[in-house]
C-alpha cells in the first residue's frame, strides 16, 4: 500500500513543488493545440524529427544550465558550434579519420572552455566581453578556414550517428541525450560538486569563506558548456555530412532561452537540468509546430525572442518580490 501512495508523492515531487510545474504544463498545452490544429504533428516521422530537433537545443541548453547557474552567461556555444563542426570536417578529411577527428574536436571545445572559464575567474573579464569575443571571433575564423564554402568528403558510415535508429524506433542522436542528460541532472542535482555551483551563484562570497573552490568549479561549467557545442557539431557533421560555417547561426540564442525559460535566473544560483529540457523542449514544439503551419521562418526568431524577453521579466518581478520585506 505504501509503494502505491509514495508514486503520486514522487510525481508530485517531481512536477507540482518545482519550478517546472507551469512550463511543464505549458509544454503538454502546446503540444496538445498544435496536435489538434495539424494532425501530422503526432506522426512517427514528425516525431523522430522533432526528437532530433530537440537533441540540437538540449544538448546546448545543458552546458548553458552549468553556468547560468553560477552566474555566469556563454555566449559563444552558436559560433562555437559551427567553428568545431568545421574542425571537425577538416580534420576527418586531412587524414584523422572518424575516431581521431571526433578526440580533436572535443580537445579543441575543451580548451575554448578552459580559455573563457581562466579570462573570468583568474583575469575577472567578465563572461559576457569574453564569450561575445569567441562569438565574433570562433564564426569568423570558421568562414577564414572555409573561405565560406563547406568541407565536404566525410568518411562513410559517419551519418550514421544522427541518422541511426536503435530498434528502428529511436534515434541515436536521441538516445545520446537521454543518457547525457540524466547523467547531467544526478551531477548538478544531487551531487556536492552540483550544490557548491548554486552555491557560487547564490552568494560567491559566502561561497568562497566556506572553502569552496570556485575559480575550479567555475572553470569546469564553462568547460562542460563548450563540450556540449563540440557534441552539437559532431550531430551537425553526421546531418549534413559536412562541415559547413554558416550552421549554428542564432544557438546560443536557443540555449539561454530554454535555460531562462526552465526556470533558471540570470543573476545565478536557480536552474535546473529538467526545467532547462523542459525549456528546450518548448523551443523545438514551437519550431516544429510553426513549420508544419507553413509559418515564415522570419517568425521563428520573433517567437524565441518574444520568449526571452518575457521569461526574464518574470524573473526578475519574481526576484522583486521575494526581495520586497513582508
Amino acid at each position: 500500500m505504501r509503494r502505491i501512495t509514495a508514486i503520486p508523492q514522487l510525481l508530485r515531487k517531481l512536477f507540482l513543488e518545482r519550478a517546472t510545474a507551469g512550463i511543464f504544463l505549458a509544454l503538454l498545452a502546446i503540444i496538445l493545440v498544435t496536435g489538434i490544429v495539424n494532425p501530422r504533428f503526432f506522426s512517427a516521422y514528425n516525431l523522430q524529427t522533432l526528437g532530433r530537433q530537440l537533441v540540437i537545443f538540449g544538448f546546448l541548453a545543458i552546458g548553458e544550465t552549468f553556468v547560468i547557474v553560477t552566474g555566469g552567461i556563454d555566449l559563444s556555444v552558436g559560433s562555437l558550434t559551427a567553428l568545431l563542426n568545421v574542425l571537425l570536417a577538416l580534420f576527418m578529411t586531412r587524414g584523422l579519420g572518424t575516431a581521431g577527428g571526433i578526440l580533436a574536436t572535443l580537445a579543441i571545445a575543451i580548451a575554448f572552455g578552459l580559455w573563457h572559464g581562466l579570462f573570468v575567474t583568474k583575469l575577472r573579464v567578465p563572461a559576457f566581453i569574453i564569450t561575445l569575443g569567441s562569438f565574433v571571433g570562433a564564426k569568423g575564423l570558421a568562414a577564414l578556414i572555409t573561405k565560406g564554402w563547406p568541407i565536404s568528403g566525410l568518411p562513410s558510415g559517419f551519418s550514421q550517428l544522427w541518422e541511426g535508429m536503435i530498434f528502428r524506433v529511436i534515434p541515436v542522436p536521441v538516445l545520446a541525450f537521454v543518457v547525457v542528460a540524466i547523467f547531467a541532472h544526478f551531477l548538478l542535482g544531487y551531487t556536492v560538486w552540483g550544490r557548491h555551483l548554486y552555491a557560487i551563484g547564490g552568494d560567491i562570497e559566502a561561497a568562497r569563506r566556506f572553502g569552496i573552490k570556485i575559480d575550479a568549479l567555475r572553470i569546469m561549467a564553462y568547460i562542460i558548456s563548450a563540450l556540449s557545442a563540440g557534441v552539437v557539431a559532431l550531430f551537425i557533421a553526421a546531418r549534413l555530412n559536412q562541415g559547413n560555417p554558416t550552421v549554428g547561426t542564432l544557438y546560443e540564442m536557443y540555449a539561454i532561452a530554454a535555460v531562462v525559460i526552465g526556470g533558471a535566473s540570470l543573476f545565478g544560483g536557480e536552474g535546473s537540468i529538467i526545467g532547462s529540457i523542459v525549456g528546450a523542449c518548448i523551443i523545438s514544439v514551437l519550431w516544429n509546430a510553426l513549420v508544419l503551419m507553413r509559418v515564415s521562418a522570419y517568425w521563428h526568431e520573433v517567437t524565441v525572442g518574444a520568449i526571452i524577453v518575457a521569461a526574464v521579466t518574470v524573473d526578475i518581478l519574481r526576484r522583486r518580490r521575494i526581495q520586497q520585506p513582508g
